[in-house]
């Protein structure tokens, strides 16, 4: 069938439009209502008491509050007496679960508390973000300072009296202190680590000045000149990139002591940010646990600094041959003079014991095929660490979570959670009590309290009603095991089919996918009500299927390393399109000649890819593709340099990262293709959209695109978007035509969870 062009910028047609074709089926305006009816805003407030966050009182009780048809409740729980009372007001004082084990992010402050709610009203100039605005502050533990950036310099606020004072002086333009920028992601909110006491912080000074710039030009809607937003935005190859001078301020006196060492690369192990949860006090402050990443990540390195002379101490080097990343955070254990450290040097990942003094290993504490993906607990005085893993449970899905308790000499481990399912624990502060919610996507939340030690159940405090849920016709989506593309390997995904599916109908097929490598397509194994629009969209007459395939977290090193240095030609596509055969092969009611794709961020690179390159592109008929990094030469530079490695030319001019660029595979669209970007996007900039574009252009492909004016990698309106999403997959897959400009309703501020989202 001939088609035309269609280009589309905002909500207005660009070129030409041909007439309706003679369509067999019209899709109707019930069909799309009850599709909305799927969404997170309709059905998240049907499902009660499916979590219990507890506050735990000094006494060893517990409250919290459940849910009830007439309001809400305060529930107190005492464990020893195993008795539970409803109360009409909950008892004063009380802490939540202490988070730990995962880190911190670039800004906000770790070891503080945020702004707490300080406004800072000092007027400063255009931060590092390309904007103005009130400076956000970090607070200080004991809560009487905060700490702010103001024309890239620290500056302090005395919380009692209101007053400012100076803390640096030497910052300036791209060479500020405690600046947030990773290119993709920027804050005006302080990068540093507050001391235990309040007296300290430890930061760095950023150097950019020689780093490229990114630019964006915001639309005025009113008429007038077109707004420039320019900030630094390195780029994979770049000579120079951004590079960090670590400093420890004394923030009472000002003096600012540099660590004795060659600026670092900003990079941190967890992330492509800097991390400011690598930053580890001594409780006195005189020490300070961090580590060096190097630009490649191909090692870390852990160092302790003496913070009063800057002088550094070297402890222990983690290499590996593609990247190190890390999804737990290192722990010092000052009193023993040990470190506990995260690895997958044995091919998955573990926790070991290390010698602070010698830098040596002491023993490794967790072993197994999972990995582990958080450390919850340690107890100092009876040395034992509560830790989560996933796929340590013999004939579970891989992907389930759950917890464990074990010494930090690697004996007595004992599982805490033993049910089938994925699970979410909080922790008593003297770790006598688990509170455990446990579900799967097709069973509903279940809360028990368990004995810290053992596992065992001491009572019963919540199950999940649903009721409300299963009465609107909602069902769960399947769960699916099939194999990767060697024939192999298992790779675990979610089937969609309509509420009011017929088994002996044929549906086309639709692939939501995130090719990885820091995180997969289906998300949380956990029990919820919605997850995007995947089963919204089944309603319209899809089956749609989200699957983990190899190159994705949360399995061994090898599984997550499958297509390290060949994002475009892999990018997890051989296993996706293995694993929808498969289930066409089981499943007669999925047509498998109607494959389509649809992404967002590194979603919407896989699905260009899968209908631009051979032999994917007789695979796939139809793909939306939003806000893809298509080139990772045009994205930042911590990205393909970690995932895909160093960017190498060759002498002819061309490189490594170019045969894994969409546009060069752009001679190969056969099928229906709609890229989507935003004009604003600050994480993916829209000409990897672009490029993408003029490659077809000059390929003379048809192909469709729709351009967000000032929107960022998240669509505002999204629910435009969405419904262009709906409408393409109707026309192309069913051969017929959607209800003309169906609104989708735009839910409140807040609402909605479940949502898919990219890098």
């Amino acid at each position: 069938m001939t088609r035309s062009t269609t280009v589309v910028l905002g909500m207005a047609l660009i070129g030409l439009s041909l007439a309706a074709p003679q369509n067999t089926r019209v899709v109707t305006t019930a069909d799309y209502d009850r599709a909305v009816k799927m969404l997170a805003p309709g059905l998240n407030g049907l499902v009660m008491n499916d979590s219990v966050n507890v506050t735990w009182l000094p006494d060893g009780r517990f409250w919290y509050v459940r849910t009830t048809s007439n309001g809400t409740e305060n529930v107190v729980i005492d464990p020893v007496k195993k008795t539970r009372e409803t109360v009409a007001t909950p008892p004063a004082g009380g802490q939540s679960e202490a988070g730990g084990g995962r880190g911190g992010r670039g800004g906000g402050g770790r070891g503080g508390r945020g702004g707490g709610g300080l406004v800072i009203n000092k007027r400063c100039g255009p931060n590092v973000t390309g904007m103005t605005g009130p400076p956000p502050p970090s607070m200080s533990p004991d809560g009487t300072k905060a700490v702010f950036v103001c024309d890239w310099n620290l500056w302090v606020r005395d919380v009692a009296t209101g007053q400012d004072r100076q803390l640096t002086t030497d910052g300036e333009k791209n060479f500020g202190y405690a600046t947030s920028n990773a290119g993709w992601v920027t804050s005006a909110a302080p990068a540093l680590s507050w001391s235990p006491d309040s007296k300290k912080i430890a930061t760095q000074q950023q150097d950019e000045r020689k780093v490229g710039d990114m630019y964006l030009v915001e639309t005025p809607v009113n008429g007038g000149h077109p707004v420039l937003r320019a900030w630094k935005y390195p780029l994979p190859g770049d000579p120079d990139v951004a590079m960090i001078s670590r400093v420890v301020i004394d923030v009472d006196t000002g003096k600012t002591k540099r660590l004795l060492m060659k600026p670092d690369f900003h990079r941190a192990m967890s992330e492509d940010n800097i991390d400011m949860g690598e930053y580890l006090w001594s409780p006195d402050g005189s020490k300070l646990g961090f580590v060096s990443t190097d630009r490649f990540h191909k090692n870390s390195t852990a160092k302790v600094v003496d913070t009063a002379t800057g002088e550094i101490r070297t402890l222990f080097t983690e290499t590996e041959a593609t990247h190190v990343q890390t999804r737990v955070q290192w722990q010092i254990l000052w009193d023993s003079k040990e470190a506990v450290w995260y690895s997958q040097h044995d091919g998955t990942a573990n926790m070991y014991l290390y010698d602070l003094d010698s830098g040596r290993p002491k023993n490794q504490i967790t072993t197994g095929a999972g990995p582990v993906t958080r450390v919850n607990r340690i107890d100092h005085d009876t040395r034992t660490m509560w830790y989560e893993a996933d796929g340590r449970e013999k004939g579970e899905d891989p992907y389930f979570t759950h917890l464990y308790r074990i010494g930090l000499d690697g004996k007595n481990n004992v599982s805490l959670t033993p049910d089938n399912g994925t699970h979410t624990v909080q922790i008593s502060p003297d770790g006598k009590y688990v509170i455990d919610t446990f579900s799967q996507p097709d069973v509903a939340p279940e809360t028990t309290l368990r004995d810290g030690k053992t596992g065992a159940v001491i009572m019963p405090l919540e199950k999940a009603d649903i009721s409300k849920l299963l009465a609107t016709g909602w069902k769960p989506p399947m769960q699916i095991k099939v194999k990767a593309a060697d024939g192999k390997t298992d790779i675990y995904g979610m089937l969609f089919r309509p509420t009011n599916f017929d088994p002996n109908k044929k549906y086309p097929i639709i692939n939501n996918a995130y090719p990885g490598p820091q995180s997969g397509s289906v998300g949380s194994r956990g029990f919820t009500a919605a997850r995007g629009d995947k089963q919204a969209l089944a309603e319209l007459g899809f089956v749609v299927v989200s699957i983990d395939g190899t190159g994705t977290p949360n399995r061994s090193k090898a599984y997550t390393d499958a297509y390290y240095g060949a994002m475009g030609r892999h990018n997890t596509i051989p296993d996706q399109i293995a694993g929808m055969k498969e289930l066409a092969g089981k499943y007669p009611w999925i047509d498998i000649d109607k494959a389509a794709m649809w992404g967002h961020s590194g979603g919407g690179f896989i699905t260009a890819d899968a209908l631009l390159r051979a032999p994917y592109n007789n695979f796939f008929k139809v793909g939306i593709a939003e806000s893809g990094n298509h080139d990772q030469r045009q994205y930042e530079d911590d990205w393909g340099e970690r995932y895909q490695g160093p960017l190498v030319k060759n002498p002819d001019g061309t490189d490594n990262y170019a045969v894994e660029a969409t546009q060069s595979q752009a001679a190969g669209l056969k099928g229906h293709l709609l890229l989507i970007h935003g004009t604003m996007d600050n994480n993916v900039p829209p000409y990897n959209t672009l490029l993408v574009a003029d490659a077809l252009i000059k390929a003379n492909k048809e192909f469709d695109m729709l351009l967000i004016p000032n929107s960022g990698h998240g669509y505002t309106p999204a629910s435009y978007v969405m419904r262009r999403r709906w409408d393409y997959f109707v026309r192309h897959l069913l051969d017929a035509e959607p209800p003309r400009d169906y609104v989708i309703p735009t839910p409140p501020a807040g609402a909605g969870r479940g949502a898919t989202g990219g890098h």
